[in-house]
């Protein structure tokens, strides 16, 4: 419980310097959200009433205030160009974007780790080397790159064998789910495919380390096949280490799906955050990157509290820590 309390306390400190960081930068960027609302024959008055109508005339310590009081009562104020609350607008994204990001998630998973531990139970050094050219090749591949290749195999119109939709997803949602998640398949393919090859080596690098250990030489004197103390004893062993690689992707593929969103004309968070910045929508982009940042401080710490829970060496070593500083 103590080490969970540490983390909270460093996420929360974490939170409060990147919300800092981030209205401060946003307001060193060129340009002015009530200019461009004014547009180009605007007077410099209707620029300026414009301006204390949003609040923009107030000094920077006043702004920021205002805006963390709204965090913290769940407003993330609302959009300067479109007049919409951003939270609405990032909760009708949301149901885009975090479906793809776990439908990518689950294919890199489903790639990265079956394929990682074939490579450390491969005893044919041409299959482990096909294997490992194929992590090299596959990670090496930007996403813009695999996607645009995935849509000419793949897409309908364009593409060889006219599977999935190129582009756009469904004006009704998930209200009619195969063609939403149609639409999801070739954007969740593009970062899947590159995240599960990064999980692929690490899982390869992992096992592959306690498949030498004493622990699976004892599985195996036991009466255990190499294969069985390899999928039983030693992936078990490097679930922890896999946790926190499997987080780090995760974060990283978050990135990805931005691009990605953008490819394939997907109304997401990327495609929102894109425009707004185009719009110099400052309250809009900084709740968004707010967000963006507080999910990633959100995953490190889950990361940090699950390897700790795995590992029991960690425990052990807190525990003795504890008892040598008291």
């Amino acid at each position: 419980m103590r080490f969970v309390g540490k983390r909270l306390m460093l996420f929360v400190a974490a939170l409060m310097g990147l919300s800092a960081l981030v209205f401060v930068m946003l307001r060193v960027l060129p340009g002015d959200v009530a200019a461009v609302i004014a547009g180009t024959n605007a007077t410099p008055e209707r620029i300026a009433s414009l301006r204390a109508e949003l609040g923009l005339d107030k000094p920077l310590v006043a702004q920021y205030g205002d805006w963390m009081l709204g965090l913290l009562h769940g407003d993330l104020g609302v959009s300067a160009v479109g007049g919409r609350s951003v939270a609405g607008q990032v909760a009708a994204r949301m149901s885009v974007t975090f479906p793809l990001i776990m439908l990518s998630l689950l294919i890199a998973l489903a790639i990265g780790l079956p394929l990682g531990c074939a490579a450390v139970l491969a005893r044919n050094p041409r299959l482990r080397g096909l294997l490992h050219g194929i992590a090299i090749v596959a990670g090496a591949i930007p996403a813009l790159w695999g996607g645009l290749l995935l849509i000419l195999l793949f897409s309908r119109g364009s593409g060889l064998l006219g599977l999935f939709p190129a582009q756009g997803f469904p004006d009704d949602g998930w209200s009619s789910p195969l063609r939403a998640l149609a639409s999801l398949t070739l954007p969740a393919l593009t970062t899947g495919i590159t995240a599960g090859a990064s999980i692929m080596r690490y899982t390869r690098a992992a096992v592959g380390d306690m498949a030498s250990s004493q622990a699976v030489d004892m599985a195996m004197a036991c009466g255990m096949t190499r294969t069985q103390a390899v999928l039983r004893v030693a992936l078990r062993l490097a679930t922890p280490q896999l946790v926190s690689v499997i987080g780090l992707t995760f974060a990283q593929m978050i990135t990805g799906v931005m691009v990605v969103e953008n490819l394939f004309a997907l109304p997401g968070l990327g495609a929102m955050l894109v425009t707004d910045v185009g719009n110099r929508d400052l309250i809009a982009v900084q709740s968004e990157l707010f967000l963006l940042a507080a999910f990633f401080l959100l995953l490190g710490l889950v990361v940090d509290v699950a390897h700790r829970a795995l590992d029991p060496r960690l425990k052990t070593a807190g525990a003795t820590s504890g008892k040598a500083i008291a």
